[in-house]
C-alpha cells in the first residue's frame, strides 16, 4: 500500500499529491460540518450522525475558522513542495491548525480573571451603596453606570431590563446567564434572595463575597503564572526543533535523505503522532474541570432557600 502511494506521488509530483490530500481532507471536514448542521425538519437523528455532531461541537472554534483552515492548507502545501515529504505536509497543516490555542496565551483564563476582578469590585460598590440606605434596585441602577469594564455590557443589560419594568429576579436570572460563571452565581443568588426576602444583612454579605472572589482571583493568577512558564518552555523547544530542521534543509540536505524513503516517512509519521499526543495531553492538563453552577440557567434559574444555602 505504501509502495503504491509513493509511486502515485512520484507520478503526480509532491505538490500535486499534497494538494489532492488536502482537498480530500477539506471534503471530509465539509461532510462533518454538513452532518453537524443536519437536515431541517427532522426530529430523529441516527446514532452515527449524532456522534459526529457531538464531536464537531467539541472541536475548538478557532480550528473551524476559515482563515485558519486556509492558512493551514497553504502551509502544508508549501512544506510538502519544499521538503518533498507528504507526512511533513500533513503534520505542518495539523500544527498550524491546532498549536495556536495550545501554545498561545490563554486568553480565556485571562478574560475570566478580569471578569472575576470586576465582579469583586461591583460587589464592593453594591455594599457601599446599600450602606447609604438605597434600595436594591436603585443600587443596581446606580452601580451599573460606573461598572468595571469587564462586566460593563452585562451590567448595562441588567440596568436596562430593570428600567424597562422587568422583575428584578428575572433580570438577575438573565444577568447570570450572560455572565455564565459559577462564582458570579453566588453573588447573584445573594441578590435574588435579598430581592425576595428583603434581608438586612446583604451589605455585609456582599463584602465577604467580594473578599472571597479576590482570593479566587489571586489563586488563579498563581496557577496561570505556572502554566505560562510551561507554555514558554514548550515554545522554546518547538522553536529550536524547527530552526534545526530548517538549517539542515538549507545547509545539509543530504543528512535528511533517509526521510525520502517509505521507512523514513513512517518514522516521521510516528514521531509526529507522539508529538501530537504530548501536546494534546498538555492541553488537557491545562484545562480546569468545569465547576458546578449554583444557578441552572439552562433549565431556568431557581432561587435556593436559606436552608439549601446553609
Amino acid at each position: 500500500m505504501m509502495d503504491l502511494l509513493m509511486r502515485v506521488i512520484g507520478q503526480l509530483g509532491v505538490p500535486a499529491a499534497t494538494l489532492l490530500g488536502f482537498l480530500f481532507g477539506g471534503g471530509a471536514v465539509m461532510l462533518v460540518a454538513g452532518l453537524w448542521s443536519g437536515p431541517r425538519g427532522h426530529d430523529s437523528t441516527p446514532a452515527v450522525i449524532g456522534w459526529l455532531r457531538t464531536t464537531a461541537v467539541r472541536i475548538p472554534r478557532g480550528w473551524r475558522s476559515r482563515p485558519r483552515l486556509v492558512s493551514a492548507m497553504l502551509g502544508g502545501v508549501i512544506t510538502g513542495a519544499v521538503t518533498g515529504w507528504p507526512v511533513a505536509a500533513i503534520l505542518t497543516a495539523i500544527g498550524l491548525l491546532t498549536l495556536p490555542e495550545t501554545l498561545g496565551p490563554d486568553r480565556g483564563a485571562r478574560r475570566r480573571t478580569e471578569r472575576l476582578e470586576a465582579l469583586a469590585g461591583w460587589s464592593e460598590m453594591l455594599r457601599d451603596t446599600l450602606s447609604a440606605a438605597a434600595g436594591l434596585e436603585q443600587t443596581i441602577l446606580a452601580t451599573a453606570d460606573i461598572a468595571p469594564a469587564a462586566l460593563k455590557n452585562e451590567l448595562t443589560q441588567l440596568a436596562t431590563a430593570v428600567r424597562e419594568g422587568c422583575g428584578l429576579v428575572d433580570a438577575l436570572e438573565d444577568f447570570a446567564q450572560a455572565v455564565d460563571d459559577p462564582i458570579a452565581d453566588v453573588v447573584i443568588t445573594a441578590l435574588m434572595m435579598a430581592a425576595h426576602q428583603q434581608g438586612s444583612g446583604l451589605a455585609a454579605l456582599l463584602g465577604h463575597l467580594a473578599e472571597s472572589v479576590r482570593e479566587q482571583v489571586a489563586a488563579r493568577q498563581k496557577i496561570d503564572a505556572s502554566r505560562a512558564s510551561i507554555r514558554t518552555g514548550v515554545r522554546v523547544t518547538i522553536g529550536v526543533t524547527l530552526a534545526m530542521v530548517t538549517g539542515l534543509l538549507v545547509f545539509n540536505r543530504p543528512y535528511l535523505d533517509p526521510f525520502n524513503t517509505v521507512i523514513g516517512q513512517s518514522v516521521l509519521a510516528v514521531a509526529g503522532l507522539l508529538l501530537a499526543a504530548s501536546f494534546a495531553w498538555l492541553h488537557t492538563l491545562s484545562q480546569l474541570a468545569p465547576e458546578p453552577r449554583l444557578l441552572d440557567v439552562t433549565a431556568g434559574a431557581r432561587v435556593p432557600s436559606a436552608r439549601e444555602v446553609r
